[in-house]
């Protein structure tokens, strides 16, 4: 995975970032992280449902902390009635 992410899509591995990559049935998830002494592989398979997951580039983006929680517990990332963060607003 980390050559991966290295190779295929030009990102560093080692960078403060939690890669996520899904199955072909959308109901397993692999996530890796590089920590200061090494790699974390977490692996998460939904029992029912799939995920959320991109089809195309065009839909491939960032996720927050609360975006990355409702994905892996099979939830839709969009949720029309969540509070949306405030980002810096000019006045």
């Amino acid at each position: 995975m980390m050559a991966i992410i290295r190779d295929t899509y030009e990102m560093d591995p080692y960078s403060n970032s939690l890669f996520l990559f899904c199955g072909k049935r959308c109901d397993r998830l692999k996530a890796l992280h590089f920590e200061k002494d090494g790699f974390v592989l977490l692996y998460k398979r939904l029992d029912n449902g799939r995920f959320q997951w991109p089809r195309n580039a065009s839909e491939v983006r960032n996720l927050t902390r609360q975006e990355y929680r409702w994905l892996c517990e099979g939830l839709s990332i969009d949720q029309p009635k969540a509070i949306k963060s405030v980002t810096n607003k000019q006045f």
